[in-house]
């Protein structure tokens, strides 16, 4: 069972630095010994805490200067980012360090990760994407030029004052505080994560399901869109992150409280509602709260059955039998799978890597392709239509979805003996007979993890080893390709378009803010490859 989204598989999938030096000859037939590996853990560590943090948090790149930085978008001086691979994903890497080491610096590293959270919290418990450690004022006016002017990034057009469960931000943040808590037991941090279960629990649904933003606000619209924050969302596995992070608060905290079990299986039950009847037995990436329905999100999300949504909740139910028992999960599982066999990209449209449409009107099963017209966000316009040609590249008008490895899933879940299966669920577990996983960071962790280390399959290879401690430079980091950036706002967009054809590219004109692949690469300082470089370490210390 996979219950989260796959958010730290990046982490392994980040490109090899262009600017790391050649390891010396010195390492050529072995592996550094544990004090140089612990060293360069540290010297790496305390640059991260003393030069890149702001007010103990990340973003996601910045340049050696650090005259320019960004998150998912270009940030201001003082902004923070909680989207991973961010300020909780670095904690994270802090408290894995520390728990490999038992060295202090990276306990109190991962600290100021988690104080950097705390002060940024929402008042009902949740996170934004970002923090903007100079106030909600500064973060104002960076959501009215930066935020406004990124065409593409509809999440970021206005400024809600609310919390998102979009990205897992909210979800690792509070697995964070959960971690750091658990560590030593120190007060400060129960109050905050005490809180962040709170909003996981306040913005559920009776019916279990969850929207993407919450607390709601009004009139949430952006330029003239519906708001559809408040629906039910399955997008990023909203649903399915909020269910792993109650299940780790109920094992490792020893709550017998009865409200986390009872939020866990009606959000489990919120995929069994919203699964469409025949022949549509499908879902969406969001669906209206009353009538379950599959709803329209951003204008690159028309009102449509969504295909990779399908696969993933499928997989999801399959996982909610093995947590339970209960074949309710299974029942209409093979009517979804037919149903993606039979809405198949049609042979003749077939790309590599790619198996169907994203989107499928409900009540046809016609399938439908993203497009844009205009040069920024003043004059430009995302629309849907059956044309399968000139199409925007930074969101998928086609996936992948392997219906008979999902199929084989299935099959094998429902061979298996339900009072086995109860045996060795976490959910049905007595609260507090397991641990969290020790490592969060080494690998895509879940549920199924805990108590145990989650290390990774392979052992890591003394080649690897000596290449990142050599590799480290003078200042303390690993020197890596900024492989994307984004134009610096030079105020409001034109109503007139402007420049070229931006129909398929990731940036519109000079006033379009959004992040797009550059040709150029410069140096920058990674949070992600920080992350999976100390990963990287910390396997080496055990080898």
């Amino acid at each position: 069972m996979s219950i989260s989204m796959n958010r730290r598989a990046l982490l392994g999938a980040a490109a090899a630095s262009a600017f790391a030096s050649a390891a010396p000859a010195t390492f050529a037939q072995g592996s550094p010994d544990r004090t140089a590996i612990l060293a360069a853990m540290k010297k790496a560590a305390a640059f991260m805490t003393d030069e890149v943090a702001v007010g103990g948090g990340y973003v996601w790149n910045v340049l050696p200067d650090f005259s320019r930085r960004w998150g998912e978008l270009e940030a201001s001086p003082t902004i923070i980012w909680v989207q991973p691979p961010g300020t909780a994903t670095v904690g994270h890497a802090f408290l894995d360090a520390y728990h490999a080491t038992g060295d202090e610096q990276f306990y109190d590293a991962a600290k100021s990760a988690a104080d950097a959270l705390v002060a940024g919290q929402h008042p009902r418990g949740g996170w934004n994407y970002v923090v903007d450690t100079a106030g909600e004022e500064s973060l104002k006016a960076w959501y009215e030029t930066y935020g406004h002017n990124a065409w593409r990034m509809e999440e970021y057009h206005r400024f809600y004052g609310n919390a998102t469960f979009d990205d897992a931000g909210t979800a690792e943040a509070s697995q964070l505080l959960l971690r750091v808590y658990l560590e030593k037991r120190e007060r400060k941090y129960r109050a905050p994560l005490d809180k962040a279960i709170q909003f996981v629990l306040d913005a559920q649904y009776p019916n279990g399901g969850w929207p993407q933003r919450f607390p709601f606000v009004e009139n949430g619209g952006a330029h003239g869109h519906a708001d559809y924050t408040p629906y039910i969302t399955f997008n990023d596995d909203v649903a399915g992150e909020n269910i792993e992070f109650l299940l780790y608060a109920h094992q490792a905290l020893g709550s017998n409280d009865a409200r986390l079990v009872d939020a866990i299986e009606r959000g489990m039950d919120i995929y069994v509602k919203t699964q469409q009847p025949m022949p549509q037995p499908a879902w969406g990436l969001q669906h209206f709260p009353d009538t379950l329905k599959p709803a329209p999100a951003r204008t690159i999300e028309p009102q449509a059955f969504a295909t990779h949504t399908t696969g993933t909740n499928i997989r999801s139910m399959i996982g909610f039998y093995r947590l339970t028992g209960d074949r309710k999960f299974l029942e209409r599982l093979p009517e979804a799978l037919d149903w993606l066999d039979q809405v198949r990209t049609p042979q003749n449209l077939i790309a590599p890597g790619r198996t169907h449409p994203t989107f499928i009107l409900e009540g046809s099963n016609t399938p439908v392709y993203i497009h844009r017209r205009g040069s920024n966000i003043t004059n430009g316009q995302y629309y849907a239509d059956t044309n399968p040609n000139n199409l925007i590249v930074h969101y998928g008008s086609f996936r992948n979805v392997d219906t008979a490895a999902i199929r084989a899933e299935y099959e094998a879940a429902a061979a298996m003996d339900p009072a086995a299966l109860i045996a060795a669920s976490p959910l049905k577990a007595r609260a507090g007979s397991l641990k969290l996983p020790k490592y969060f960071t080494l690998r895509d962790v879940s549920i199924w993890d805990m108590s145990t280390d989650a290390r990774r399959e392979r052992p890591m290879t003394p080649a690897r080893v000596a290449e990142l401690v050599s590799g480290l430079n003078a200042r303390g980091y690993w020197p890596s390709p900024l492989t994307t950036t984004s134009n610096p706002y030079i105020g409001p967009a034109p109503a007139e378009v402007t420049g070229g054809e931006y129909q398929t590219t990731r940036v519109g004109d000079l006033w379009d803010t959004s992040p797009y692949n550059t040709d150029f690469p410069v140096e920058c300082i990674s949070t992600q490859v920080f992350v999976r470089n100390l990963g990287d370490l910390i396997e080496g210390l055990a080898a």
